[in-house]
């Protein structure tokens, strides 16, 4: 099964629940006004489903479902440039591009059960994969037997994990882990973290310090700072992101379970609200089921 029929699959429970909310059929003010609601249902937003409707009034366009598939490309792709081409429209066939990292450090944070260490273990198969000699660090040492997750993970996969015992300081741990991966040379180091309430003040002031922790190590690193965020959540998911952004200055997220919620237009409103792009999309359990995140292929899985 190809990846663009495992997203449509993925993502069959909203596309289904707006299919059945949209009249295509009927006159376009009817369709307009139910679609608003559909999209609301789908978690897109509500300021966001009224942008979307204006741009599909805006696009003067008689087929309704290609305006509206221009209309959230354009929502959730921040890179204007990159939007703009999309306007002129869609191809499965098109070759997905690489997401290539800022720097050489990714650091990997978010609430408790989003999926972060798996998650972690499907990223270093992907960058092995693209050629790069990949480092984890086992940086959630609170959860029982967390850094033997990823400890597992690694071996697997042949990949070199820094560890330490139960209870370690993880800022400590994140600057040996980052010291590491520059004597080395490796290409790029993941860095797990502990699961965190965003609503928790001292908790994110240690996510903060593990941010500041690597970079002492390795100068202007991390180069990146993703949020995992699990797709069922929703709208509450917003407000975590929020809060994360604000303590360590999130580059892009990774949206995980979007196959187990009739709500994945949540996508949309994350990207509208924090600016930052969604990086990866995952579907499934299997490695392959986390892909490198395309808004218009999204957008076409979406719609149908």
């Amino acid at each position: 099964m190809s990846w663009l029929q495992r997203l449509r699959e993925g993502l069959s429970r909203t596309r289904d629940n707006l299919a059945k909310a949209i009249p295509w059929g009927k006159n376009p003010e009817e369709v307009l006004e139910e679609l608003e609601f559909a999209l609301i249902a789908a978690d897109v937003g509500v300021e966001a489903s009224r942008e979307v409707l204006e741009e599909v009034r805006r696009s003067g366009k008689k087929d309704l479902r290609e305006a509206l598939k221009q209309a959230l490309t354009v929502q959730l792709e921040p890179d204007a440039f990159r939007a703009k081409i999309r306007r002129a429209g869609f191809s499965p066939d098109a070759k997905k591009s690489v997401v290539e990292p800022k720097g050489k450090v990714i650091l990997m944070v978010g609430v408790n059960g989003v999926g972060k260490t798996t998650t972690i273990a499907k990223l270093g198969q992907y960058y092995q994969n693209q050629g790069k000699r990949v480092m984890f660090c086992a940086g959630d040492t609170f959860r029982a037997a967390g850094g033997a997750q990823l400890g597992v993970w690694g071996e697997r996969l042949g990949i070199p994990v820094i560890q330490g015992a139960e209870g370690t300081d993880p800022a400590a741990l994140a600057f040996d882990a980052a010291s590491a991966r520059k004597a080395r040379g490796f290409d790029l180091l993941l860095v797990d973290t502990a699961g965190r309430l965003h609503t928790k003040r001292n908790l994110m002031e240690e996510l903060a310090k593990v941010k500041r922790s690597i970079g002492k190590a390795d100068p202007g690193e991390p180069g990146e700072v993703w949020l995992v965020l699990d797709a069922i959540t929703g709208q509450n998911g917003l407000e975590q992101a929020k809060r994360f952004h604000q303590a360590v200055g999130l580059t892009g997220v990774v949206v995980t379970k979007l196959d187990g919620t009739a709500k994945g237009g949540v996508l949309v409103p994350i990207v509208r609200t924090l600016g930052v792009p969604i990086k990866f999309i995952g579907v499934g359990e299997r490695a392959e089921d986390l892909q490198p995140f395309d808004a218009g292929e999204f957008v076409e899985a979406l719609l149908g």
